[in-house]
């Protein structure tokens, strides 16, 4: 693939690439539509150096569609399209540190996220990756075929399984902070079903879609779920569909959650500062 107006490198041999030559708070249309050209072919891509500010960053966001607001979670005050997603020394928690894709308890779950880094540890705290279009592609064609009318149940607390603390409100119990960010979604849907193999609306390739908050499938018994749920979780993250990304302040990653799982590493106890922004998607089919 060929870009005029940027320069496209991969990370890895399977997802993932850095974009350079570009700043993303003065951006044409042309190179805007390539990074989104660049974006779908590699599933998530990586920014350096970039000095935005939180207007521009859902600017940004906001080409590749409308915001999605977290219904558990509090954006800024004068910003409320921004996660600020901190975490001390000390802290028992890391956000976000199991393979999962966003927003997935959500009847239309979040197209896209955007991470900012401001601050982050001097060794440690880097973000993993997985090509969930990949780990469709390598299973048998007799588990497809299998898996071609399963749907997942999903939920946004309360985990019977896969994520630690069952409780939002307990994980973030030495994180004050992220304590504080903590709100009732009232009337917002935070469980949902949906298909466990989806097609990308736009790329119209199939992918597997499961992930941490999947607790089991839809009009199975528990025990009839828990250990296909077990294979296709591990099956999801196999190393060679995974690329990893080491940040720096001023660095930014954009991924298609309609394609990718991800995993924050916590493997640090230095403090690290972080703005998100999420983009609504919608129905997966």
């Amino acid at each position: 693939m060929t870009f005029r107006k940027i320069e496209v490198l991969p990370i890895s041999g399977n997802i993932g690439a850095l974009i350079n030559n570009v700043q993303l708070n003065d951006l044409d249309d042309e190179t805007f539509a390539e990074i989104h050209q660049a974006w779908l072919s590699n599933c998530v891509v990586f920014f350096r150096n970039q000095k935005i500010t939180p207007q521009q960053q859902i600017n940004f966001a906001k080409r590749f569609g409308e915001i999605h607001f977290h219904p558990y979670m509090k954006g800024l005050d004068k910003y409320p399209e921004i996660l600020e997603i901190i975490k001390e020394p000390g802290d028992g928690y890391t956000f976000g540190s199991v393979w999962h894709t966003d927003q997935m308890f959500n009847p239309k779950p979040a197209k896209a996220t955007m991470l900012y880094a401001h601050e982050v540890p001097s060794k440690g705290g880097d973000t993993m990756f997985s090509n969930q279009y990949l780990a469709y592609e390598a299973l048998s064609q007799a588990m497809k075929e299998i898996l071609t009318e399963v749907k997942t149940f999903n939920v946004g607390d309360g985990f019977r399984r896969g994520i630690g603390k069952a409780k939002r409100i307990d994980r973030y119990a030495k994180n004050p902070t992220m304590r504080a960010k903590i709100r009732n979604p009232g009337n917002i849907p935070t469980e949902a079903v949906h298909p466990l193999i989806r097609t990308h609306p736009e790329t119209r390739k199939k992918s597997l879609y499961i992930g941490s908050h999947t607790q089991t499938l839809h009009g199975f018994h528990n025990e009839e779920a828990d250990s296909l749920v077990d294979f296709l979780r591990t099956h999801s993250q196999r190393p060679e569909f995974t690329c990893r990304f080491r940040w720096e302040p001023g660095s930014i990653a954009l991924w298609d959650n309609r394609c990718v799982q991800h995993k924050a590493l916590a493997d640090y106890d230095e403090k690290r500062r972080t703005h998100r922004v999420t983009i609504a998607g919608d129905t997966p089919i």
